[in-house]
């Protein structure tokens, strides 16, 4: 469960991104728990820094207007070569585009959009900057995945948007028979999981990051001790040792053990 360290294959979760109420909080928190250290990033909807692991880009943090008392989450990005094109597929595919495209910078360009049940999610057009991002390592992102209440229409969404292949989910058994996993060239890039009436009604569809740790127990303690919140502990699953957790502003993300540790 790791991104390329590569120019991402379009379809590819490429980034990860949090906008927030209080900047600097945040910063502190994730500063105390991933050792996330920050630069400043596009200033195109507001305050925005990049977190970085040994100097290299994982993770955006943004500030949200004072006004706009919204719920905080994270924003799983997907690649595109055409943010343009992709946002006119998510259109006729029946998707709604909400931001953008729009340019950030030396970044690339980027869309804000939400697919048929809703989940929000971004598309970002890659600059030679990608090769540049941390992955695997502790403290950063190295899974995506989306909960729907029922996977198969959402998933020919996504299918038709971003060309994942089709079938390629029921190849092999899987040992959670609600999770859909998508491939791109052969290669797991991301999942849809179906929860059906178990699905958040505070929440509705959404995508969740995964973010590798060198010990899941002790980042859990950790959450708790910078006043974040344990959904659901640590335990042994299909994919390893996991545990759901939310930041002090309520953004929820797992933590999942990192490769080889």
């Amino acid at each position: 469960m790791t991104e390329a360290a590569t120019r991402h294959t379009p379809g590819t979760p490429c980034w990860t991104s949090l906008m927030v109420h209080s900047l600097s909080a945040t910063q502190d928190f994730y500063h105390a728990l991933f050792d996330w250290e920050f630069a400043p990033g596009p200033q195109q909807l507001g305050a925005y820094v990049r977190a970085l692991r040994d100097g290299r880009p994982v993770a955006g943090l943004g500030e949200l207007p004072p006004e706009r008392q919204l719920p905080v989450s994270w924003l799983t990005y997907l690649s595109s070569n055409d943010a343009d094109e992709t946002a006119e597929m998510i259109r006729a595919c029946g998707g709604t585009v909400a931001v953008g495209p729009l340019d950030a910078d030396e970044a690339g360009r980027m869309l804000i959009a939400a697919d048929p049940e809703g989940a929000v999610f971004g598309v970002w057009q890659e600059d030679e900057h990608a090769a540049q991002r941390q992955t695997g390592a502790p403290g950063t992102p190295v899974w995506h995945e989306l909960t729907a209440r029922e996977s198969g229409a959402v998933a020919k969404f996504y299918q038709m948007v971003f060309g994942y292949e089709p079938g390629a989910a029921e190849s092999t058994p899987s040992p959670d028979p609600g999770r859909r996993t998508l491939h791109l060239a052969g290669r797991p890039v991301c999942a849809i999981r179906s929860v059906g009436r178990a699905l958040p009604r505070d929440r509705g569809a959404h995508w969740m990051t995964h973010f590798a740790v060198a010990d899941v127990d002790e980042a859990v303690r950790r959450v708790a001790e910078l006043g974040g919140r344990v959904v659901e502990p640590p335990s042994d699953g299909p994919t390893g040792r996991a545990a759901l957790v939310m930041d002090r502003e309520g953004a929820a993300f797992t933590v999942v053990r990192a490769a080889g540790t």
